[in-house]
């Protein structure tokens, strides 16, 4: 798993090379001068030899300045590895993202994967800036710390067999504890995030129903549940310093007190005790620093799982069938079309629909609540694909078609309409990037959305708060469908999308429609039978089933459903 993350961090190698080269000379300068020291102390100072003294002296002085900018090299160029790395899974992630189908999305949560691509990714990326240095170079200089010691006196380097094991038990516990704590932390993070999101999106909800102290209450909640899971987690963590530091210092007293032994005997000098514990504390630092590192990778573990969920997500919709075809005329074929939204799903939300649309034509789609007409449209331009059946395009099964060609094709104005942050042009060129001022102006007017937008002060270039918050409910519906327009597409499916509109605005929005897309296949879900009483022919839709089919004329004449929900709305009028 490491493995397959870090394989991301091929385009900085280069970096990471000089690191590890850096670190490496670091620490070989580094562990020169005990040696340098003790030549001083037993040399120089023992014999009075100034010269020594000096020599040595500015040797000691080059060998720190050396480190000094090789660890300055090193910090530079592990920052550069990790930050890049870093990049580099966002970007991958992101991808990943833009090519999860509508079920793929289904599988995680929005919040998660916001946490996956932000929090997941900076937990691994700053494991591998501040923890490439130690990783590198207490490997290093432990292993040379070591040899210097036993080659300076073994029988006081045999401290190190009895304090090692007794770090490495200590460090085994601690990280067996922690480890799954880490990911229920990840797990509690994204429980914030989604209930900020939540309450974020639905802020107006909120205060409309007064229910402010309830989502503090389950905020403070969540909140709660993510400190107590970060104690835990850290709080475990922390003993690692404590347990090294006591054995750190258990190993100094104890070679203070054997090498004191030995200097008394005449097996030591001074200078080599001196010496003897910078390699200690060389070599105890070192085992510090990698307890720490095993720390971070612990966390980054938890982070890794994580992310690589996103990477290998199976993704449902592909192009292995596709073909160089394009959509011409737009006609659509549903035979025999059944769909669940999950494989072990017991019950199909579509059943065994077939129909046919033929191209230009004006199709409505009638039915009460959790009918499935939404998903009905979504398997046109593959937000789904179909369980069971063929549906085409042209004669051609969807997917034959490449991904992108046919959700060009096919412009679909979802019931829940989004705007992006910008400017109401940019909003609009989301349907056609090179639209000219006039192109833009003319679908504005079909969608009657110029009537709102010449008003505005700044006209086409008045900035949209984020989804849209600024203009109401009908506004956005109207540039959404303007937007959709300026596709030009084979295909136009709007999906109850004048719902927030007035029916004399909706009348106009028609008629300009029937003129403007001649030879667009339109399909129109609605809830008033106003809205598709004029189309071609009428598809009334109930549990996932096409129940009949006709115009409006036979519909009203011969199918009970369609009387009861006309002269409702009619009764509805005449009040």
């Amino acid at each position: 798993m490491l493995k397959r993350l870090f394989s991301y961090m091929r385009p900085y190698k280069a970096y990471a090379v000089l690191a590890v080269i850096c670190i490496t000379l670091e620490g070989t300068f580094e562990l020169i001068i005990p040696l340098i020291m003790a030549d001083i102390i037993d040399v120089g100072v023992a014999t009075g030899n100034k010269a020594i003294i000096f020599q040595k002296g500015i040797l000691m002085i080059f060998c720190a300045l050396l480190s000094l900018f090789l660890g300055i090299g090193s910090a530079k160029f592990s920052a550069t590895c990790g930050q890049g790395l870093g990049a580099e899974l966002r970007k991958a992630e992101y991808k990943k993202l833009q090519s999860f189908s509508f079920s793929n999305i289904d599988h995680f949560r929005t919040s998660s994967l916001v946490t996956r691509l932000t929090s997941d990714v900076t937990t691994i990326q700053n494991s591998v800036s501040t923890g490439m240095r130690p990783g590198c170079r207490a490997p290093i200089m432990m292993l040379i710390s070591l040899i210097m010691a036993f080659l300076m006196n073994w029988k006081l380097a045999l401290v190190f067999c009895v304090a090692s094991p007794i770090l490495g038990t200590l460090l085994f516990f601690i990280i067996k504890n922690v480890r799954p704590l880490y990911s229920k932390m990840q797990g509690s993070i994204d429980l914030v995030n989604r209930i900020v999101q939540e309450n974020l999106t639905a802020v107006r909800v909120v205060k409309s129903y007064v229910r402010g102290e309830y989502e503090i209450g389950k905020f403070n909640e969540g909140n709660m549940a993510l400190r107590t899971t970060s104690e835990k987690a850290f709080g475990l963590a922390a003993l690692n310093m404590p347990a090294m530091q006591l054995v750190m210092y258990a190993t100094i007293l104890s070679i203070l007190w054997i090498g004191g032994n030995l200097i008394f005997v005449g097996d030591m000098q001074v200078g080599q005790l001196t010496g003897f514990l910078s390699y200690v504390l060389q070599v105890l630092n070192s085992l510090m620093m990698i307890s720490n590192v095993f720390m971070m990778m612990t966390r980054s573990l938890a982070s890794c799982r994580r992310i690589v969920e996103v990477l290998d997500e199976e993704i449902d919709i592909t192009e292995e069938n596709a073909r160089e075809i394009q959509i011409t005329d737009g006609s659509v074929s549903f035979e025999h079309v059944s769909f669940k939204y999950r494989p072990e799903a017991k019950e199909y939300v579509l059943s065994d629909v077939t129909c046919s649309i033929k191209a230009g034509q004006t199709i409505g789609i009638l039915g009460g609540t959790g009918s499935a007409k939404s998903t009905l449209v979504q398997l046109i331009p593959r937000l789904y694909d179909v369980t069971s059946g063929t549906l085409s395009i042209d004669g051609h099964p969807v997917c034959e078609y490449p991904l992108s060609h046919l959700r060009d094709a096919v412009a679909m104005v979802l019931q829940k309409n989004t705007l992006f942050s910008g400017t109401i042009v940019d909003n609009l060129r989301w349907g056609k990037g090179d639209a000219t001022e006039e192109e833009i102006r003319q679908a504005c007017r079909i969608a009657c959305a110029d009537e709102f937008i010449n008003q505005l002060p700044k006209g086409y270039d008045t900035e949209l708060g984020q989804g849209g918050v600024n203009i109401s409910g009908g506004q956005k519906q109207r540039l959404c469908i303007a937007r959709a327009l300026l596709k030009h597409p084979k295909i136009l499916i709007l999906d109850d999308s004048t719902s927030a509109v007035d029916t004399a605005t909706e009348a106009k929005i028609r008629e300009g429609l029937s003129g403007y897309l001649k030879g667009t296949t339109k399909i129109i879900i609605a809830q008033r039978i106003t809205s598709v009483m004029h189309a071609d022919q009428i598809f009334i839709l109930e549990h996932g089933e096409i129940q009949a089919a006709g115009t409006h004329e036979t519909l009203l004449a011969s199918n009970k459903t369609y009387q009861e929900l006309y002269y409702s709305q009619q009764e509805g009028v005449g009040l």
